[in-house]
């Protein structure tokens, strides 16, 4: 069937709305339509990719090789320190395996790699086939755990349970096991987790670098630059900061319920959103310390100052221009959509692998008439709306990467392999940059999209 200018299948007809048409509600957080092609990643990946950044850790998958193969590295997570964590290590379970077991083979790989790399934690992958055949890698992680006195955490991450949502949970259940185990002495009151940043292109160091000028103390990066000693005793700050709400709002309220850590919402892109972000940290310690208050407004004044005259300037280039939207996570959407503004863009198409029903009703109220939102597109209703619509730049994965560059349409990386900073009021810059650059290319007047028109 035909939506606004989207073929779309029709029992997907409620997983799309265009704004302004009386619908209010969108469907959402259900499993893909058989057959669909749907871009969503498995319970697995969802795991992996949250859990990845920690950087002292060992990563085991139990699987077949080509579980570990297709998350080696999936993230472009830069540490301070050590990079244990862009090493990819695999049970590579075999058909005898899958006959006879393979829990001791996994102790043994373990234990193999503790010995070679002397980690601070290992945590071990199950996937579709060590969850199928019975595995139990919980009492594996206990023994291999008592031998060696390091953490050893099984995640259950089946891909067969779900999508890449259900494995964010399963990668909060297994920090979980680790929050709480650290000392906090000397843990100020001006305190913070930061969680749901993953430090693409040495993003958490930006966002790190303006929560400390405003006087607070960073306890653990969750994931990003992540240490498990940090996670250890993250149980001691005073307030949770989320940004990727998906991927880590259950340890957020796992961790307020045990240990009665409030936490707040934040996004990070965009200059009105990485604004109020800093100040709702700040209003929340403002009663203990003022002076974190008149902190903010003054490193939000001296960025601001610093990049509005070149955003001014890059808005003339691209006023007018329309753009499209479709990422992992719908947080970055409403950001996204907002910076786009700033530029001068319209955006014309809003979509998510795994939105909720709550972040759907917020992207409605800030987008504008006839903006289509889609949940858990794929590649055949992406590709009629960018034809129909006459897009002038996809901001998308590396998935959707190849579909505009077939239409000759321009294309902005805004997923977990890029390796330019988004993030913070100089990712703000960088972003509108880039978006300016490649819709201004010359290389567009060479394609079938800018022919066809030119002949019309």
């Amino acid at each position: 069937m035909s939506n606004g200018g989207m073929n779309i299948f029709k029992e997907r007809s409620g997983q799309m709305l265009t704004v302004g048409d009386g619908k209010d509600t969108i469907e959402c957080d259900k499993a893909s339509l058989s057959g669909a092609v749907s871009q969503r990643a498995c319970v697995f990946c969802g795991a992996r990719v949250v859990l990845y950044p920690i950087a002292d850790a060992i990563h085991l998958v139990h699987g077949p090789i080509g579980c570990a193969a297709y998350t080696w590295d999936i993230r472009g997570a830069l540490s301070s320190g050590p990079e244990l964590h862009r090493l990819s290590f695999s049970t590579d379970l075999q058909e005898k395996d899958i006959i006879f077991g393979a829990e001791k083979k996994l102790e043994r790989a373990v234990s193999e790699l503790i010995e070679k790399h002397s980690p601070k934690a290992a945590f071990l992958y199950a996937t579709c086939v060590a969850g199928l055949i019975g595995d139990n890698i919980e009492a594996a992680a206990k023994r291999v755990s008592l031998k060696y006195g390091i953490p050893v955490i099984p995640v259950e991450s089946e891909g067969f349970k779900g999508n890449k949502r259900a494995g964010y949970s399963a990668a909060s259940k297994a920090m979980m096991r680790l929050v709480g185990t650290g000392d906090t002495t000397g843990i100020p009151k001006l305190s913070i987790n930061i969680l749901g940043d993953f430090n693409l292109a040495g993003e958490i160091w930006i966002i790190r670098r303006y929560f400390e000028a405003m006087g607070l103390t960073v306890v653990a990066n969750i994931t990003g630059d992540g240490r498990v000693a940090d996670i250890q005793r993250a149980h001691g700050a005073s307030l949770n900061v989320v940004q990727c709400s998906g991927s880590t709002m259950d340890m957020a309220r796992a961790m307020k319920e045990k240990y009665g850590i409030p936490f707040i919402r934040a996004s990070y892109f965009g200059v009105e959103d990485m604004s109020e972000s800093l100040y709702a940290v700040a209003r929340h310690f403002q009663d203990i310390d003022f002076a974190v208050m008149t902190k903010a407004r003054d490193l939000v004044k001296n960025e601001l100052g610093a990049i509005l005259p070149e955003i001014k300037s890059i808005r003339k280039d691209c006023e007018g221009k329309k753009a499209a939207i479709y990422v992992g996570g719908s947080f970055k959407a409403f950001s996204l959509i907002k910076a786009f503004r700033h530029i001068g863009m319209q955006v014309s198409l809003v979509g998510s692998q795994s939105g909720t029903s709550e972040e759907y009703r917020e992207i409605r109220e800030i987008a504008d008439q006839g903006t289509v939102i889609v949940d858990d597109s794929n590649p055949l209703e992406l590709l009629s709306f960018l034809k129909d619509n006459d897009v002038d730049v996809l901001v998308g994965g590396v998935k959707e990467r190849p579909l505009a560059h077939k239409l000759g349409i321009g294309f902005v990386d805004h997923n977990h392999e890029r390796k330019l900073a988004l993030e913070g009021f100089e990712g703000m810059v960088n972003f509108a940059r880039e978006v300016r650059d490649t819709v201004t290319s010359p290389v567009w007047l060479f394609t079938p999209r800018k022919n066809r028109k030119a002949i019309a």
